[in-house]
């Protein structure tokens, strides 16, 4: 069973950062894609950031240039560093796995994401 957990949220004034960390466990995939992915209330879950196996990044338009993320494979984490927050950026953080993608290539599209964590909330403030 795959599982995920996020830490790393939390309260900020525009133009702080936070990272934000995902610890994965049960997943046995050699190709893989992991993401980034936020929705606040009213809005669609939309994708922030994605890795894959091989090490390539995608990123959302609206987060490129402030956001990064990284993994570490020994410790099978995740990680989103976040620079620069605004308060658009506000929403719950989810940390998720494709099984069914094994390249970033394609975007950031929520659905093709077969695994989830519980979320963990960022909150920007003016």
């Amino acid at each position: 069973q795959v599982q995920l957990v996020e830490s790393g949220g939390g309260s900020v004034q525009a133009g702080g950062s936070l990272r934000l960390s995902c610890v994965a466990s049960g997943y046995t995939y050699s190709r893989y894609c992991m993401g980034w992915f936020r929705q606040a209330p009213g809005k669609e879950r939309e994708g922030v950031a994605a890795i894959d196996s091989d090490g390539s990044t995608s990123y959302a338009d609206s987060v490129k240039g402030r956001f990064t993320i990284s993994k570490d494979n020994a410790k099978n984490t995740l990680y989103l560093q976040m620079n620069s927050l605004k308060p658009e950026d506000t929403a719950m953080y989810y940390c998720a796995v494709s099984s069914l993608i094994d390249s970033v290539a394609g975007g950031l599209p929520p659905y093709e994401y077969n695994y989830w964590g519980q979320g963990t909330q960022v909150t920007v403030s003016s």
